[in-house]
């Protein structure tokens, strides 16, 4: 049966590999992108898939913007997966940091995923087994030793952290909440020598979420669907 999902950061990378596997298999798809050129490449890519794929300009800064969009769709939302993301300044250590685009960063990868839980949660209420997946990563994970990259990693982890209070509050409305993380994928971000395809990632992302039922809220997990240390 079709549903009705949202993937913010939908323009490349793993957002872009959910986006089309939904679009293909059928589902009704809404996407995020930050710019119109970033809008107009994505429309082309799916073009086939017009009748059901919508897309939305906005920043994940913008609150304002997020909202409005949120009142563009038609519910119920089914799933919805906050995808988009930064990886932060050049500078980005303990012992030397660039501290407003460290700010920077998490107001995107923290804040703009809580933002986006607010603005589309009435959809969701509508839904039957609304489920939320907030892309983390892991090296969110406490677990994982290393100071590379130090602002990407605590965003990520403070990601987390909202993921746990958010499968609190929303478990007594029956909405699914999970941290997410995708794997080493080769993206922009991840770069040309990581281990998975965004088509690997991408497809063991959408079977888990397929998955995913209430007894699972509040879980961190990885994108075959197995438990991610916090």
């Amino acid at each position: 049966m079709a549903e009705h999902w949202f993937i913010s950061g939908a323009n490349r990378g793993i957002g872009h590999g959910l986006a089309t596997l939904l679009a293909d298999r059928g589902d009704d798809v809404d996407a995020s992108v930050r710019s119109e050129d970033a809008r107009e490449r994505l429309q082309k890519d799916v073009a086939r898939h017009r009748a059901r794929f919508s897309i939305h300009v906005f920043d994940q800064r913008d609150e304002a913007g997020i909202r409005a969009a949120a009142r563009e769709l038609a519910g119920p939302l089914d799933v919805l997966v906050c995808n988009a993301g930064a990886y932060g300044p050049q500078t980005q250590s303990t012992l030397d940091m660039d501290f407003p685009g460290a700010l920077d960063l998490f107001d995107v990868n923290t804040l703009g995923p809580l933002r986006l839980v607010q603005a589309f949660l009435p959809l969701m209420l509508r839904a039957d087994n609304p489920r939320i997946a907030l892309m983390s990563s892991g090296l969110g994970s406490m677990a994982m030793e290393g100071s590379t990259n130090i602002a990407y990693r605590a965003a990520k982890a403070a990601l987390n952290k909202i993921a746990q209070g958010l499968a609190h509050d929303l478990k007594r409305e029956k909405v699914t909440v999970v941290a997410l993380s995708p794997g080493w994928v080769r993206t922009d971000m991840g770069g040309k020598n990581a281990d998975l395809s965004v088509e690997e990632s991408a497809g063991g992302i959408l079977r888990t979420l397929d998955a995913l039922t209430l007894a699972d809220t509040g879980r961190f997990l990885d994108y075959r669907g197995r438990d991610v240390p916090w």
